[in-house]
C-alpha cells in the first residue's frame, strides 16, 4: 500500500482515517467551495457593476450573493486551516448540511427572482450583466445543490456510526 501511495499518501490516508473521513473528501469539499466562491463572486460583481439599487429584487439578490459568498469564504478558511479539528464540540457535518441547504434554497429563490426580473425594458444598458448574473446564479445554485447532497451523505454516514 505504501509503494502505490508513497510515504506522503500513506500518511495522508492515515490522517484521514484518524479523523474518520474518506481520503480526498476534504479536497473535494474544498474544490466545491472554491467553485461556489468564484461563481458567487461573479454573480454579485455583475450586479454590483450596474444600478441595481433602483430595483428592489436586485437588492435581495445582492444580499443573498454577498452573504453566502462571505460565509463560504469563512468556511473555506476553517477547512483549509483545519480549525474544525480543534473545535470538536461543533457538529461540523450538521453545520455544513444546514449551511449548504439554506444556501441552496435562498440561491434558488434569488436565481428565479433574477431570471424573472431581467428584461430589456428595465435598463437596456444593464441587461447583459443581469442576464449573465442570472445564468451564474443558477450555476451557483447547482454547486450548492451538489454540496448539499455531499453534506447529506456525510451527515448520514456520521449519524449511522
Amino acid at each position: 500500500m505504501v509503494s502505490r501511495l508513497g510515504i506522503f499518501g500513506a500518511r495522508y490516508q492515515n490522517a484521514c482515517i484518524a479523523h474518520r473521513e474518506a481520503p480526498d473528501s476534504e479536497n473535494k469539499w474544498k474544490m466545491k467551495l472554491n467553485g461556489s466562491e468564484v461563481l458567487g463572486f461573479l454573480v454579485w460583481i455583475l450586479i454590483a457593476g450596474t444600478e441595481y439599487f433602483l430595483y428592489p429584487v436586485f437588492g435581495w439578490i445582492m444580499f443573498v450573493a454577498v452573504f453566502y459568498w462571505i460565509l463560504t469564504l469563512f468556511f473555506l478558511i476553517i477547512y483549509m486551516t483545519m480549525a474544525y479539528t480543534r473545535i470538536p464540540q461543533v457538529p461540523w457535518t450538521t453545520v455544513g448540511l444546514c449551511f449548504n441547504g439554506s444556501a441552496l434554497l435562498l440561491y434558488l429563490i434569488a436565481a428565479i427572482s433574477e431570471a424573472c426580473a431581467v428584461t430589456k425594458e428595465l435598463d437596456n444598458h444593464s441587461y447583459n450583466s443581469w442576464a449573465a448574473s442570472s445564468f451564474f446564479a443558477f450555476v451557483v445554485t447547482s454547486c450548492y445543490g451538489g454540496n448539499t447532497y455531499f453534506s447529506f451523505v456525510s451527515w448520514r454516514s456520521r449519524t449511522l456510526q
